[in-house]
């Protein structure tokens, strides 16, 4: 791999190559799928917007960010309540415009000729069912399909769960969805709420009601659960074993093990931020105990321009990832002036990168 590529496989914030798990691996003579485009030409596709011309990286991701309302957990990692050091706005506390969707139909008629992928997050989509439901129909009718590849969505589950999950559910299924990441950060109940913090009176926390849930899903689209790593949770080979048995009763397709996030010094010192910092497993020592299981075969790695991952298959037939991801070279990458992420906000400005008002590319408040 020439230093073009490699991003988190040979980082300069935490190094994996060379340690223990890399010789693990490398031993195995596994293929790396790269996710970073690095310099080569064919991985960088130049559009016009506003009159300017850019280069996107290919892959590249559209989210449409989710903040109708606030949302129904407070997981006490939420990286949506970290805060820099520059008085910034947060994305979390912005509410959609009055104009909200016709701005978004023109920063897709904008796009049109990119090729890109749907990454519906930023809070819970789901927790307002006609903002998700007029999104999925604002997407669909924009004429983008040619350019589409996946269309994924990001969830903790609690409008699915609602009075309108059926609902929701035909309708992720309508749209296309390539597939649905489902939070859920230990199996027992009582302890995911006291990572995940559901308000008073969302089904969702409990454990039937979650799993009937998740059934509901893999009925509807391919199902994968997604657990962030953290003291207190899923902490050990013996936990992620836990993990992976309830998740293959639950019907998952995949199960995604994630570091919480890496962090640089652009962030004040709040509770969140302590809450990372504190209760973060590292994901190369356990991943390396974790290959001592039998059950679990190493099929690829993946280079990402900020995140690496390991996919497994399980004895199950489960596809297991463990994944880490690096937020001082995701902001190194985004401030080379080449765009990596698109992020359209409630305030109307589609964005390259997670915070409004910065590398802003189109403002449909003006013209």
């Amino acid at each position: 791999m020439d230093g073009s590529t490699a991003t988190l496989l040979a980082s300069d914030h935490t190094p994996l190559l060379g340690s223990a798990l890399a010789q693990r691996l490398s031993d195995q003579g596994l293929p790396v799928r790269q996710r970073a485009p690095g310099e080569r030409a064919e991985r960088w596709h130049t559009h016009r917007l506003g009159g300017r011309l850019y280069r996107f990286a290919q892959p590249i991701t559209l989210t449409p960010y989710a903040s109708a309302r606030p949302c129904s957990a407070r997981c006490l990692f939420c990286s949506e309540n970290l805060r820099t050091h520059e008085p910034l706005t947060a994305a979390a506390t912005l509410r959609p415009r009055d104009d909200y969707f016709s701005g978004l139909t023109k920063v897709l008629h904008a796009l049109r000729g990119l090729p890109l992928s749907y990454s519906l997050s930023g809070l819970e989509a789901s927790d307002d069912a006609d903002w998700l439901l007029r999104l999925l129909e604002t997407l669909d009718d924009a004429g983008m399909a040619p350019f589409v590849e996946q269309r994924v969505l990001y969830s903790n589950g609690a409008g699915l769960a609602g009075p309108r999950g059926t609902e929701l559910l035909a309708a992720l299924r309508d749209f296309g969805l390539s597939w649905l990441e489902l939070s859920r950060h230990h199996p027992d109940a009582t302890a995911n709420q006291r990572i995940m913090r559901f308000r008073p009176g969302e089904a969702i926390a409990e454990a039937e009601m979650f799993e009937h849930t998740a059934r509901q899903i893999a009925a509807q689209v391919p199902l994968r659960l997604v657990c962030l790593l953290q003291r207190s949770g899923v902490d050990s080979p013996q936990t992620v074993a836990q993990y992976l048995d309830w998740a293959n009763r639950l019907g998952a397709r995949t199960v995604i093990f994630r570091e919480l996030s890496r962090l640089d010094g652009s962030y004040r010192t709040n509770a969140t931020h302590r809450y990372v910092q504190d209760a973060r497993v590292a994901l190369e020592p356990l991943l390396l105990a974790c290959l001592a299981d039998p059950a679990l075969t190493p099929l690829e790695l993946t280079d990402g321009y900020y995140f690496w991952n390991l996919r497994l298959r399980h004895r199950s037939g489960l596809d297991v990832i463990f994944e880490c991801s690096d937020y001082r070279t995701m902001h190194d990458r985004h401030a080379e002036g080449r765009v990596y992420k698109l992020v359209y906000f409630a305030n109307g400005q589609l964005c390259a990168g997670w915070q409004p008002g910065h590398d802003v590319l189109l403002d449909t408040r003006h013209g």
